[in-house]
């Protein structure tokens, strides 16, 4: 086996699906016996990347501005002629330009991923958005996202490739989450033994829904004979949109629901706090490229309930697409608090066996199409196809 470089290039390493993606392509890479560089301004996920055996160098990869794309890209030229990189991935469309000029300064193969719906509402931002298909490879997380690509893009059709985004089914799994994590998770909320949770995990934005959660949860807490006894949990990180977050207090306090709504912050355990759960949900008024949260929750055995927009489709099976026996959760119409509503009554109201049949066809489903490994499997394979190519 040839060892390779590979260096992948993303703004920041915070949180979010693309930044867990590059440190799980990272793992491969170093499990697979190669080397991973990933640049990017730093983050959370930076310990866990040097953790599982990657590298890091802190730049300020999502510069947008021409002269700051101009300098990244020198440096990034610098970076990969002096590490011997053998390919650049590029991850967000800033970077992907800086990346773009290295790679062909460099002659080497590019690989973009397509990892958003970006906003294209005009040619300057429909030439912007284009870097993210112009790799010799372009990774699609959905087949949704594809379509969307090939619509845009029309010369990338042939290069498009859709690698779903896969989750650790493992470190999911309930029964891998400790009594003691569990608890602490419990008390930081504040829950009570026998409450029963409601949890949106989403990064506090307007195009996540969580306006329109709350007004559903408001129907709920007010419908005749509805299911009592829950508390609904936001745990999101706001990345300074204060003004949103003020909003929502003041949405939540108007509906009366101050005692049953909480907005906690950013949940560094998924597993824990899916594992505290009852019903998930994914309110986005804004399609999704997508959602991991819909098959984390899956993966986790939480009934959850998404809007029907996007990859959700892919993601989450439900009627009519799929008969009722097959359902792995709901989905609902996007900016409907009424149907949400309704969905989470239902999933509240649901009989333990249906709960345990609705859990285990989930988890057939998230483990046939959606699991890390087969994510990296796709990725190192990809990259292995353009080094032969070479």
């Amino acid at each position: 086996m040839t060892r390779r470089t590979v260096l992948q290039v993303i703004p920041d390493l915070q949180t979010g699906g693309a930044e867990r993606t590059t440190v799980d392509v990272a793992r491969a890479l170093v499990a697979a016996g190669h080397r991973a560089i990933v640049v990017s301004r730093g983050g959370r996920l930076v310990a866990e990347l040097e953790a599982v055996g990657g590298e890091h160098v802190t730049m300020p990869a999502g510069r947008k501005s021409p002269l700051g794309i101009w300098r990244n890209a020198g440096a990034l030229t610098r970076l990969a002629r002096e590490e011997g990189v053998d390919l650049i991935h590029a991850r967000s469309r800033a970077p992907a330009w800086s990346a773009l000029i290295a790679a062909r300064r460099l002659g080497l193969p590019f690989v973009t991923t397509y990892h958003g719906i970006y906003n294209q509402t005009n040619a300057l931002k429909g030439l912007y958005n284009s870097v993210m298909a112009r790799g010799d490879a372009v990774i699609a997380n959905s087949r949704y996202t594809a379509a969307l690509i090939a619509e845009r893009h029309p010369f990338a059709k042939d290069r498009i490739t859709v690698i779903h985004r896969g989750s650790d089914l493992a470190a999911l799994d309930p029964a891998s989450v400790s009594p003691e994590r569990r608890q602490a998770l419990a008390d930081a909320w504040g829950l009570r033994d026998g409450e029963r949770v409601i949890l949106n995990l989403a990064r506090l934005t307007h195009w996540k829904g969580q306006t329109v959660l709350i007004d559903a949860l408001a129907r709920l807490a007010a419908a005749p004979g509805a299911p009592s006894g829950w508390t609904a949990i936001l745990a999101g990180d706001a990345q300074g949109r204060e003004t949103y977050v003020a909003e929502l207090k003041t949405r939540i306090a108007n509906a009366g629901l101050s005692n049953r709504v909480r907005l906690v912050g950013h949940c560094a355990d998924v597993a824990a706090a899916l594992a505290l759960a009852d019903v998930a949900v994914v309110a986005s008024i804004e399609p999704e490229a997508f959602g991991r949260a819909a098959v984390e929750a899956q993966a986790a055995g939480v009934p959850v309930v998404a809007t029907n927009l996007g990859a959700v489709p892919e993601t989450v099976l439900a009627p009519p697409d799929v008969a009722e026996e097959a359902r792995t959760g709901w989905r609902v119409p996007a900016n409907d608090a009424h149907a949400l509503a309704l969905a989470l009554a239902e999933m509240l109201a649901l009989a333990p066996q249906d709960r345990e049949a609705l859990a285990a066809r989930a988890l057939a489903h998230v483990r046939q199409d959606f699991t890390v490994e087969a994510m990296c499997e796709a990725t190192l394979a990809v990259y292995d196809s353009l080094a032969q190519a070479r």
